[in-house]
């Protein structure tokens, strides 16, 4: 799988990026409830500030009424193969740059933009990244009641607590929450995998994308990896060495690997 896009002004710590890409059966009528319950569910969700074109280009997010730009076909056609791949179920994708500069948190979240153009479909962008967190800024949420750690370490408030609109249609955030240098143990917890296991399973038209830790940095997308059902490596060009995207590659189980993105293409 290969692509290419280009991004507008990103935030500050994240670099300039244009990426190229180098269940069980259930019973049918359940099944069909189930779709129909998240389809009326969709289509009652509503954004309370929705964001303006200008804004959207600012932060260098895709909008579904770019019509031909690039970049925006590029991450549609991203999301197209990731859906082949799911052959009609939902499923989690997690986003992992091979160094700090290769640009994952764009792509997560212009990924996860994508899905959510789908008036049949929403999108869940999990910030992983607990050490460096950028998603919160780039969508311009203030996480006001936490966010990810804070709901691992009380799961009595309840995630939906720290599920936070972000004035794009259909896509929703939760923010990595309060800076933690151990990072790894929420990850292998129990709550992080029922956390998981149950924002994919409540609604079968939404689709999670983790913005993940740089795989050089530690071995928190190795864990993550685990929680998905496919990965995408980001690599930025000119800035990733052919050697550095080989070991990144190689940290990930085969199984899951979806392909590699360049991001920073000229």
């Amino acid at each position: 799988m290969v692509h290419e896009a280009e991004s507008n002004r990103p935030p500050p710590d994240e670099p300039h990026e244009r990426p190229e890409i180098v269940r069980p059966v259930r019973d049918s009528g359940r099944a069909l409830q189930v779709q129909q319950a998240s389809r009326e569910m969709i289509s009652r969700m509503s954004e309370p500030a929705p964001k303006s074109a200008r804004e959207l280009d600012s932060r260098g997010i895709i909008r579904h009424d770019m019509g031909a730009r690039r970049q925006a076909d590029v991450f549609r056609d991203l999301r197209t193969q990731l859906l082949a791949h799911g052959r009609g179920r939902n499923f989690i994708t997690l986003v992992a740059g091979v160094s700090a500069g290769s640009g994952a948190s764009f792509v997560a979240a212009n990924l996860a933009a994508a899905f959510a153009f789908d008036e049949s479909r929403t999108a869940l962008l999990i910030d992983c990244n607990l050490r460096k967190p950028v998603l919160h800024e780039r969508l311009g949420v203030r996480p006001e009641n936490g966010g990810l750690t804070d709901f691992l370490d009380h799961p009595s408030i309840g995630v939906d607590h720290v599920i936070y609109p972000t004035g794009v249609p259909r896509l929703r955030l939760i923010p990595a929450g309060e800076r933690r240098e151990a990072s790894g143990e929420y990850f292998t917890s129990y709550r992080m995998r029922g956390l998981v296991d149950l924002l994919r399973s409540r609604y079968p038209d939404r689709y999670l994308v983790l913005d993940a830790p740089p795989i050089g940095a530690s071995p928190d997308a190795r864990i993550l990896s685990e929680l998905a059902d496919t990965a995408v490596v980001v690599a930025g060009y000119g800035v990733d060495t052919v050697s550095s995207i080989k070991e990144a590659v190689a940290v990930l189980e085969p199984g899951r690997m979806a392909g590699v993105v360049f991001n920073g293409v000229p």
